[in-house]
């Protein structure tokens, strides 16, 4: 399937059988029409299992042979995931596989009837009908290396946002019954903080009971270099002048220990994940080299090439762009001329990613244009 919009448009032809589908979580449902936008037979609804896509085919199937058309295109407009097993289903046995865009379906469903109804058996014919007009886009449907560094950089996003959030909730833990806790521990994760919270209760009331000789023996047996007896008589003198909540101690006991048992679990999960798809994303062509590059890491070439696939199915530049929304938009009429932006209507994991990239190769830039500059400066000069 082509990417230009007259390619598009010149896929569809009088011999095509176009299939608009409405996705939904159990059932689906499919409308047939050719070229000119004439239906075929009433709706097809399945489910969304293997007897369902087999229904499918074969309703296909028949059309094609009442109808004498030699070429069927499916198209979906993508709701959450519950596309993505009939996209790769179809895709395994050789049909032409289209998404269209949901703010496309929602504009364009009163041009038929004039009124704003929504409901599957609509849906599914507006989805046709802009596939008929080349209205569509050609998802990218990752398949080997690819596929498994888009799941390990979404396990890698899940867990690192899990570690944040019981990041936090270990803080506001801290806050609520040791605040002062944060004035002997600038970083609460460091390695003598981690070993106080985890080695003996960490509340005022049971630092207290403590001497500063007991506290510095147990933090030598996890730190052996940063902490001395200072700082353990400051953590003890800070919880004898604590105005930390004093009620409610044995289940927010409870709940730090448990949470610091999920944040060691999350990072060390974190890690591994990490290690892996470094190691993975070595095996693509080139990405090595983008690696080498000073500022870019291993994740951030991950992530790219999870976003995008391979590279070489991509015929300009302009197409990345596009899919992670750095499309430049202007609103101008008549002598007044609107600022530009980017649409931001693309990847946004891909175009987070772009950024944050070019924000840490910035300062090289900066430095190659002024080298360019001087050797244009000495060559005028010359």
């Amino acid at each position: 399937m082509n990417y230009t919009q007259n390619e598009k448009i010149s896929q569809i032809t009088p011999s095509s059988l176009i299939v608009g589908i409405d996705i939904a979580k159990e059932k689906h449902v499919a409308r047939a029409q050719d070229d000119r936008g004439m239906e075929f037979g009433k709706r097809l609804i399945f489910e969304n299992r293997e007897h369902g896509f087999e229904m499918l085919c074969e309703w296909v199937v028949k059309h094609q042979k009442k109808q004498g058309k030699n070429h069927v295109i499916f198209g979906v407009e993508p709701t959450g995931h519950y596309w993505l097993s009939l996209a790769y289903y179809l895709k395994e046995r050789g049909f032409d596989f289209v998404i269209v865009n949901p703010m496309h379906v929602k504009k364009s469903k009163e041009l038929d009837d004039n009124s704003p109804t929504k409901n599957d058996t609509k849906d599914a014919k507006v989805i046709a009908q802009l596939i008929k007009d080349g209205r569509y886009s050609v998802p990218n449907l990752l398949e080997g290396i690819y596929a498994e560094l888009r799941e390990g950089v979404k396990v890698r996003d899940q867990l690192s946002k899990q570690l944040m959030i019981t990041e936090g909730r270990i803080q506001n833990n801290l806050q609520r019954y040791f605040p002062e806790f944060f004035d002997v521990f600038k970083d609460w994760s460091g390695k003598a903080a981690i070993c106080s919270l985890r080695c003996f209760p960490p509340f005022p009331s049971d630092v207290i009971q403590l001497t500063a000789e007991a506290v510095l023996a147990q933090w030598k047996t996890e730190v052996k270099a940063g902490v001395g007896i200072k700082r353990a008589q400051q953590l003890i003198d800070k919880a004898n002048k604590s105005i930390g909540i004093q009620e409610g101690l044995r289940f927010a006991k409870r709940e730090i220990h448990d949470l610091l048992d999920q944040y060691m679990l999350y990072q060390q999960q974190l890690e591994a994940i990490e290690e892996e798809l470094e190691e993975l994303v070595k095996e693509i062509p080139g990405a090595v080299e983008m690696i080498a590059i000073r500022g870019i890491g291993a994740m951030t070439v991950a992530g790219f090439y999870a976003e995008v696939g391979d590279i070489r199915r991509y015929r300009h530049p302009q197409q990345v762009i596009n899919m992670a929304g750095y499309t430049l938009k202007e609103h101008s009429s008549g002598k007044h001329k609107g600022q530009t932006r980017i649409t931001k209507r693309g990847r946004s994991k891909l175009r987070k990613l772009l950024y944050m990239a070019v924000r840490l190769l910035s300062p090289i830039i900066q430095r190659f244009r002024h080298y360019m500059s001087i050797i244009q400066i000495e060559k005028n000069a010359l």
